[in-house]
């Protein structure tokens, strides 16, 4: 075999490889990003113990959060006149839910199912886009399919849930 055959070969296969590590960190990143992105409002609401919880019911709405009175229902939590609560297409004005107080503020965040939901809603989104990267980026349809299907299958259960 002639060398010029076997060293075009090698270029062949450092390409493919370099664009699977490519792809792959991307898709990696991707994927922590998501989990990074969702983190911080899901700890408070996976890991309530030692928490305050309780109920706001929602009287007024900014632009970016709305605002109620909070009333406790865990042992120790004390009743505020008014917490924060980010506004999203999980909370409406008039409604009472069930929240989480971030330690150390008068912010909540929602919890139950729906709260659990929502707080990785940036996670579905992340699974989504990686699919795609590793569909495109490294021809692996099978994994993607898998990816793009929990992304979808989050995104719906929050959507639904709320």
């Amino acid at each position: 075999m002639p060398s010029a055959v076997v060293s075009s070969q090698g270029a062949f296969s450092a390409l493919r490889f370099g664009r699977f590590a490519a792809m792959g960190t991307v898709a990696v990143l991707i994927l922590i990003a998501g989990v990074w992105a969702s983190w911080g409002s899901a700890q408070h609401v996976m890991l309530t113990k030692g928490r305050e919880s309780g109920t706001i019911k929602v009287t007024r709405c900014g632009a970016d959060t709305c605002s109620g009175p909070y009333t406790p229902i865990s042992a120790g939590s004390q009743p505020r006149g008014s917490v924060v609560i980010e506004k999203n297409a999980a909370v409406r004005k008039g409604q009472t839910y069930t929240v989480v107080v971030k330690p150390g503020s008068d912010d909540v965040v929602r919890s139950g199912p729906g709260g659990v939901l929502y707080a990785w809603v940036p996670m579905g989104g992340a699974l989504l886009l990686a699919s795609v990267v590793v569909a495109g980026g490294l021809r692996r349809t099978r994994v993607a399919w898998v990816l793009a299907g929990s992304g979808v299958a989050l995104l719906t259960a929050a959507f639904l849930a709320v």
